[in-house]
């Protein structure tokens, strides 16, 4: 979810650590160099938390449309100066050759985008100052500033049909009808020695800022003259500060331009999940309204003759984590049908094919992430490349390109065939050190949960795994709740990483996971501490019981929900003997009140907390009132800038702990989210987290 909460950029309240999924690829395909089992049993050294750090990132590709041609951002990370800097690289969509840079600087660019005609590529950079459009020709020559709007420009950045426009996002002072009394505003407030906060309406803080006073709103740039226009005036997100990517499409003719929108109303926002599609003219005017639908539609795409939209719809108001459906939404009458019902898949990203007859999307999958395919007009969707955190999927002619990590190699491009056939990397960016690094192969294994249940979970041993040798035992669990941990990497909470402190790892998909349908993520709501609980018994005793497992040693931690399960966990048996909560909710009385997105406690425990249903669930659920039996030594993380899960809930534990002498310790991060993203931070994050587990299940 980004849920507990997590972003969608990063999304929603009890972070979702959703991670990725496997890569199993169709015989005869070519792999990443990562990949081969040669490598790993010849690799001589276990995984750092540097090779983490400063593992290239690859993110964003963006094929040409005579499909020759794949850009993609590139990050590296300079860990000594701890900043991270992206550029552009392109490589050949057919494979017949190696990436290379083509837009490169000391401030980061990002959003590469070709023109229609594929002789321009815009882009969005912060190498004059604030974030702005620039355009140049496709080899990167003749680079050109676009615009320069006050408070900068946002993702996503789309091209007009004919080439002459970009459409993106900025933010705007909504009284103000112009961009130079944005820019007047910005700059007396920067002025201005008293910071005060004047709240006005609620949802006036997101994710990690301050949203009191200002407003998302798409704008449209002629990409000769660079002027700019607002098509979304108002006192109104457009699009929705927590649905921000693909939230934005041109109608093919150029005329119109449908954009994502909760028009609610001031205040409800910050409670309903009713984001619509809107379309409005590409020279400005009233906006109407497409979707009738009054739980969340997203990411518009139109067919190639603008008759029909594609959304993604749920069907739930309110619920975040509703199954999302793939609906075709006639313009002319704004009747909507349904793709397909079964099978049970939660659609994620989606793009349609270049004769447009199919639509491919990214649906998890029993804890991977698959690539599938349905006819445009609807149907039996089919799986064409299964495993792997697959994203970022391109359509061209004949193929298919998307990005996929697994738990034991980051990030690459690859390609396939309309069927999934013939599979073949594109880019392989971290192939050298990834060959010096020992990492054994995860295991997807399942045990009998709450209620007969199957439960899946990964399960990774420390690098050269001895089974008659005995093994600390650290359990993960992910955020959400409705989340999962896939076999993708990550760049925060790395299974890999972890297991390669000599740690045997679990990583478990208890009730609330996305990914095994849509009945096994809705049986945690109004739930969170009863048969979730019981599906993590289930792991924690089959782990336990596996050849190396030293249950003298057993360590849990998590995040967002995975904080809340530990906070619960160890409140209720003193089985481990280290506990680490990340940014988890302690007090579930005080935390509906002080959270950013007030949907997600009213779903999941039934109302506001004045409602005496909501009230009992929460009192019941509460970690805080448990707190008298914790005698595990715990770890609390907690962010100054955390708006899902306030740095209170934090503070609250430890109070609690300290005055009972449990052995604690608090990190408190004042410039970080929900998520610790900086890279020193992450170090010092990785640093005390390992030191604490070690310090607790290493043999005396």
């Amino acid at each position: 979810m980004v849920n507990i909460m997590m972003h969608t950029r990063c999304r929603t309240i009890l972070l979702t650590i959703v991670w990725g999924a496997t890569a199993i690829l169709h015989a005869g395909s070519r792999a990443l160099p990562r990949a081969d089992s040669t490598d790993l049993q010849a690799a001589n050294r276990p995984m750092t938390v540097d090779d983490l750090l400063t593992a290239i990132r690859v993110s964003d590709p963006q094929l040409s449309p005579d499909g020759r041609t794949l850009v993609f951002v590139r990050t590296t990370t300079d860990l000594a100066a701890g900043r991270r800097n992206g550029d552009i690289w392109s490589v050949p969509a057919d494979g017949s050759g190696k990436a290379k840079a083509i837009v490169t600087g000391e401030k980061s660019e990002s959003t590469p985008r070709f023109s229609p005609d594929g002789r321009r590529l815009a882009f969005i950079s912060s190498r004059d100052g604030s974030p702005q459009v620039y355009v140049a020709d496709a080899d990167a020559t003749e680079v050109k500033k676009i615009t320069d709007v006050a408070l900068g420009v946002q993702p996503p950045l789309v091209f007009s049909p004919d080439g002459s426009k970009v459409a993106f996002v900025s933010d705007v002072y909504p009284e103000c009808g112009d961009d130079a009394c944005n820019k007047r505003r910005a700059e007396e407030a920067e002025k201005n020695p008293v910071k005060v906060h004047r709240v006005t309406r609620l949802l006036y803080r997101h994710w990690d800022e301050w949203r009191e006073n200002i407003r998302h709103h798409v704008f449209v740039a002629d990409v000769s003259s660079g002027k700019a226009i607002d098509l979304t005036p108002g006192d109104f997100d457009s699009p929705p500060t927590q649905q921000e990517d693909a939230a934005i499409a041109f109608a093919p003719d150029g005329r119109d331009v449908a954009f994502v929108s909760n028009r609610e109303g001031r205040d409800m926002e910050a409670w309903t999940t009713n984001n619509d599609i809107w379309i409005v003219p590409a020279i400005g005017g009233d906006a109407a309204r497409l979707t009738k639908n009054p739980a969340a539609d997203v990411q518009p795409v139109f067919s190639p003759n603008g008759k029909t939209v594609f959304v993604r719809a749920q069907r739930r108001p309110g619920f975040e984590s509703d199954r999302w459906y793939l609906e075709a939404y006639d313009r002319a009458t704004g009747a909507a049908r349904t793709l397909f019902e079964t099978p049970d898949l939660s659609v994620n990203d989606f793009v349609l094919s270049k004769d447009s007859t199919a639509i491919y999307f990214v649906a998890g999958d029993q804890g991977r992430e698959s690539l599938f395919s349905v006819p445009a007009t609807g149907g039996s969707p089919k799986r064409i490349v299964q495993g792997g955190s697959i994203s970022s999927v391109q359509a061209g002619n004949g193929f298919v390109v998307f990005s996929k990590s697994t738990l034991t190699a980051p990030a690459d491009l690859f390609r396939a065939g309309p069927d999934g056939a013939g599979v073949i990397a594109l880019t392989a960016e971290n192939a050298g050190w990834l060959k010096e690094v020992s990492m054994s192969e995860q295991q997807s294994l399942t045990v009998s949960g709450e209620g007969g249940t199957p439960i899946q979970y990964w399960l990774l041993k420390p690098p050269d795994f001895d089974p008659q040798k005995k093994y600390p035992v650290v359990f993960l669990i992910h955020g959400g709740p409705q989340g999962a941990w896939e076999d993708g990497w990550s760049y925060r909470w790395n299974p890999s990483l972890w297991a390669a402190q000599g740690w045997i790892v679990a990583a478990p998909n208890p009730r609330g996971s996305t990914g095994f349908g849509q009945k096994l993520v809705d049986e945690i709501s109004r739930d969170w501490g009863g048969k979730v609980m019981q599906d993590l018994d289930a792991v924690f005793a089959a782990v336990s019981a596996l050849p190396g497992a030293d249950t003298s040693r057993m360590g849990i931690a998590g995040a967002s929900y995975g904080g809340y399960a530990v906070n619960w966990i160890i409140g209720h048996t003193n089985r481990f003997k280290a506990a680490v909560t990340h940014d988890g909710v302690f007090n579930l009385e005080s935390m509906p009140l002080a959270t950013e997105e007030l949907w997600f406690p009213d779903w999941e425990f039934g109302g506001p907390p004045w409602d005496a249903r909501a009230r009992a669930q929460l009192s019941k659920w509460s970690p805080h009132l448990f707190a008298q039996n914790i005698r595990t030594p715990t770890l609390i993380i907690t962010n100054e800038l955390d708006f899902r899960v306030p740095v209170d809930q934090g503070m609250q534990m430890f109070t609690v702990l300290r005055r009972q002498q449990v052995p604690s310790e608090m990190l408190v991060f004042p410039d970080e989210g929900h998520w610790v993203l900086k890279p020193l931070n992450s170090r010092a994050w990785h640093e005390a987290v390992f030191g604490w587990m070690k310090k607790y299940l290493t043999s005396s």
